[in-house]
């Protein structure tokens, strides 16, 4: 019998298999109330808190603002404002295509 807890991907394979699973079951989605019902179900709020903060940096750091004045207006580290940025500039581009779409 298990404890409730999500037992960890024993594997990087399983792990890209719940990723895929993960990405496949927000393709289906379309309209912006059913994502973030599915978001609400799937993660804590502190995890929301999380994901929202960094897209919040994100389009701080886009803007040029300097990393302390991003952490004194949103409440990030200054660790959290630098990984985000690297993210940014040298990540698989999500953050930059969300961004884009942001502006038009």
């Amino acid at each position: 019998m298990t404890s409730g807890k999500v037992v960890p991907a024993t594997e990087k394979a399983e792990t890209g298999e719940r990723f895929d699973e993960l990405v496949g079951a927000f393709t289906q989605l379309r309209d912006p109330e059913t994502i973030a019902a599915f978001l609400k179900d799937i993660c804590t709020g502190a995890e929301l808190d999380a994901m929202g903060q960094r897209l919040q940096v994100a389009r701080l750091v886009n803007e040029g603002i300097t990393y302390q004045e991003i952490s004194r207006r949103t409440g990030a580290s200054t660790a959290t404002v630098t990984r985000v940025a690297q993210w940014l500039h040298h990540g698989e581009g999500g953050y930059q295509a969300v961004l884009k779409k942001g502006r038009k």
